[in-house]
This record gives C-alpha cells, sequence and structure tokens, in this order.
C-alpha cells in the first residue's frame, strides 16, 4: 500500500533504537524524509547506517539531541523548523514500588515523557495548519489504560499522552491535521530484550521461558502472548500517518496484542 508520504518531512524523536528506530525505518521505506533523534553523534550514526541498509534510497539525517528539557529542544527545532509529521515516541521507563519513588523521579519522566512532545507539538503544530496538512503521533502504551503497579510514574505519563492528544484532536477540528496516540503492548525493543536475556541469566532458563512466564504472570490478558516486534507497531503508525490514515483522528489506538480487555 501506498501510504502517500513522498516528500513529506517526518521527525521521529527516540529513534536510534526500538520502535523510534522502526518508526523511521518504516517512514523512509515510504518516501517521508526522516529525521531521528538520539542523544549521542555514535548512536545516530548507527542508526542512519541501519535505515540506509534498509532502504538504500533513504532521505534520513540525524540530530543529537537530548529533548528532555526546554534546551534540548530549542538546540533541535532551531535545526529543523518545520515538520509535516511529528511522531514523539522518546520515553523512559524503570520498574519501582511507589514508595520508593522520589519527587525528582517523577519530575524527570513528566519531562522526558511528556513535555518533549508537548514542546515539540507547539513548535511544529501552527506550520501543519498553515499548509492544512499534518500528523502529531504519540507514542503511548497499554500502561495508559492498565497502570502497572510496578510503575506508576510512567503510567501516569503514558495517559497524560492521550489525553494531550485527545484535546488537541478537538483543537484542531476541521482542518487537514490529525493528532493520535498509539498504545503498543509489551514490544521487544533493546531494553525490553537487555532486561528479558538478564531475566533469564539470572534464573538459570532461556529468553523463550522468561517470555512465556511474563504473559503467564504479569500481562496474562494478552491475546498475542509474545512481545510484539518494533516493526510490528511502525506499521501501524506509518498507517495512521499516512494519508489514508486521515479519518483516524483523537483516537488512543490500541496495538498492544489484545492486552485491554475493554472493547470501547
Amino acid at each position: 500500500m501506498n501510504l502517500g508520504l513522498q516528500g513529506r518531512q517526518a521527525v521521529v524523536t527516540g529513534s536510534t533504537a526500538g520502535i523510534g528506530l522502526a518508526i523511521a525505518s518504516a517512514l523512509a521505506e515510504e518516501g517521508a524524509r526522516v529525521i531521528i533523534n538520539g542523544r549521542t553523534e555514535a548512536r545516530i550514526a548507527a542508526a542512519l547506517d541501519s535505515i540506509r541498509q534498509r532502504t538504500r534510497s533513504a532521505d534520513v539525517r540525524g540530530i543529537a539531541s537530548d529533548l528532555g528539557d526546554s534546551e534540548g529542544v530549542a538546540r533541535f527545532i532551531e535545526q529543523v523548523p518545520e515538520a509535516d509529521i511529528l511522531v514523539n515516541n522518546l520515553g523512559i521507563f524503570e520498574p519501582k514500588p511507589f514508595l520508593e519513588i522520589p519527587d525528582s523521579d517523577w519530575i524527570r519522566f513528566f519531562a522526558v515523557n511528556v513535555l518533549s512532545g508537548v514542546r515539540l507539538t507547539r513548535h511544529f503544530l501552527p506550520g501543519m495548519l498553515r499548509k492544512n496538512w499534518g500528523r502529531v503521533i504519540f507514542i503511548s502504551s497499554e500502561s495508559a489504560q492498565q497502570i502497572p503497579a510496578e510503575m506508576i510514574h510512567y503510567g501516569m505519563t503514558k495517559t497524560a499522552q492521550v489525553a494531550i492528544a485527545r484535546g488537541l484532536a478537538e483543537s484542531v477540528a476541521g482542518t487537514g491535521v490529525t493528532v493520535n496516540s498509539v498504545l503498543p503492548g509489551p514490544t521487544a525493543s533493546e531494553g525490553v530484550t537487555a532486561f528479558v536475556q538478564e531475566m533469564g541469566r539470572r534464573k538459570g532458563v532461556s529468553v523463550a521461558e522468561v517470555e512465556k512466564q511474563f504473559f503467564a504472570t504479569v500481562r496474562p490478558s494478552s491475546l498475542l502472548k509474545r512481545f510484539a516486534s518494533p516493526e510490528e507497531v511502525a506499521a501501524v503508525v506509518a498507517f495512521v500517518a499516512g494519508a489514508q490514515g486521515a479519518i483516524i483522528n483523537g483516537a488512543a489506538v490500541r496495538a498492544e496484542g489484545g492486552i485491554l480487555r475493554s472493547i470501547l
């Protein structure tokens, strides 16, 4: 399917690995001009090489900047004045009992996971409205609706993203700009894969067994019964970003493998 993204400029934050890299690769494959982002030049170089190996004709460049604070966002937008597609993928997570989460962690998680997208959207949205075409996509999580007890501070940020996306969609109603959130489930990203491998090493079991145990005990409602691949999530995001996704607006698009039992 041709998603109609040829010549569109896409910004994907936190895109040197995992879901972000897969989204950047998918958009580049569809003909978009893609700008990836990470905190170091080395990570950017490796990600660019990965995308170009997959799509030889990829029009892609990278900007190293920590978008977790206002200064980093300011440095980034100086180099990228406009975008047709903004994928707010940057995010951090960390299991920690609620009683052990200090104020500084709440503030840090909100700054990275929520305010990075708020600041970038505030910058790019006016240009999208002038052109009467644009896509803003927040990469949230199934944790937005099913808050994990082991990382409530993370779940809070994912819920906030869904609320922001819906409110923004209401604010641009009747235009050619759409704003959505996408809710992946457990995904075999770089961080998750490393965590599963370490867990298997400590328990003396295979990665496959750790995965099986995870879905039996931690996410038993999953219909997929396995970790999604970053590419599977990226395919959903690319469709929402495409011309055919124009009627998807103000939505929390579920790509979580059936973990969420609610039918609405």
